[in-house]
């Protein structure tokens, strides 16, 4: 989503348009003030007992300044009252509050904020619009708030050629082994994202132990991403697999490591996108996916692996997990995965959000005029 926001903040301006950024924190360069139309980034860091606490102030910051300054146009990538569009990355609040929280939390200060904050964007009394990357949640939306259709307004994936260069694939497989110390003919399951409870990681580790041994030998699972490892490797050391499960913190290479990759392996228990799956497709990896995925859908489309369906079952998982394996369709998987890519590059070159939030700004400026 960072990278989306900064992606979309660029292109705005090379399209004439001045841009200001408000953030409580930003993370690597600062986008350099070369000229009076570069962009302009605001970092207002609060102090809270809790993030919510934090957030609330950042937004009473934020908008204090975005008053002073006349703004055409409010984009926000977080929930919250006064913005003209929202980007929305993130799942229906108050679903997962009612499915997977219990009755006390949802009488909770922090339950009370957020869906607040949910309300003043989706619903059907306000005027609030909203870029999707995924039509997953929307039902979700439209269940609790009512939002109308013409509110929502869909943004194809897009997906960086410049990061997805395909390189030998030899050389990668080569490449991948050799980094984590793996045999030469190991096949190599690969897990990335942060996240690893919500990823699905455990479903991965059950998955791999109940391989034939003879299979399972010679089967590594790698999971890359920034988290806590320690549940994760008493997990793998507590079924045998210490030698066999490999956690790693972030890394720049996942291009690199998906194309010497045999499968990658996303059984996320929800997520509303999901563009690792869409990253593997480009590096032409097989993957194994579950269906609560919001990008789950391109997998069945591409035909680039297979899609567990929902409601998830670690039997049926394991089965999956071991066709995956042994399947003899893995490399029209990848070659299906690999055009599938290139076609959604073709329909999203980077510039969606900002063609749609122009016309947005547009259609705003000619109701007030």
């Amino acid at each position: 989503m960072q990278r989306d926001m900064l992606r979309t903040a660029n292109e705005l301006v090379k399209r004439g348009h001045e841009v200001e950024i408000f953030t409580m924190r930003w993370d690597g360069e600062l986008p350099e003030v070369t000229t009076p139309s570069a962009i302009k980034v605001h970092v207002l860091p609060q102090t809270g007992l809790f993030n919510y606490q934090r957030y609330q102030k950042f937004i009473d910051a934020a908008f204090k300044l975005i008053k002073a300054g006349k703004f055409d146009y409010i984009f926000g990538y977080n929930r919250m009252a006064g913005l003209d569009a929202h980007f929305a990355a993130d799942p229906c609040f108050i679903e997962r509050a009612h499915q997977q929280r219990s009755f006390f939390y949802r009488l909770l200060p922090r339950y009370q904020w957020f869906a607040a904050c949910e309300r003043a964007i989706f619903s059907h009394d306000q005027k609030t619009e909203v870029l999707a990357v995924s039509l997953t949640e929307k039902p979700h939306f439209q269940k609790w708030y009512g939002i109308q259709d013409a509110r929502y307004h869909y943004i194809p994936p897009f997906l960086s050629p410049e990061r997805f260069v395909l390189q030998d694939k030899q050389v990668m497989r080569t490449y991948l082994r050799e980094s984590f110390g793996f045999g030469a003919d190991d096949f190599v399951y690969l897990l990335t994202g942060s996240g690893f409870a919500m990823k699905g990681l455990d479903r991965a580790i059950l998955a791999l132990a109940a391989l034939p041994e003879h299979l399972r030998s010679n089967t590594r699972l790698v999971a890359v991403g920034q988290d806590n490892p320690n549940t994760f490797n008493k997990m793998a050391k507590s079924l045998g697999l210490q030698n066999n499960v490999v956690i790693s913190k972030g890394r720049p290479d996942i291009p690199q490591l998906m194309q010497g990759a045999d499968v990658c392996v996303h059984p996320a228990y929800r997520e509303n996108t999901g563009l690792v799956i869409l990253e593997a497709l480009a590096c032409g990896a097989p993957i194994l996916v579950t269906a609560s995925c919001g990008y789950a859908n391109h997998v069945a489309d591409a035909h680039a692996g297979i899609v567990h369906a929902m409601p998830f079952n670690q039997e049926k998982f394991n089965q999956q997990f071991l066709e995956m394996r042994q399947s003899a369709q893995k490399q029209q998987w990848s070659v299906n995965g690999l055009q599938y890519a290139k076609e959604i590059m073709q329909a999203n070159d980077g510039s969606a959000e900002a063609a749609i939030l122009i016309e947005l700004a547009l259609q705003k400026t000619n109701v007030h005029d």
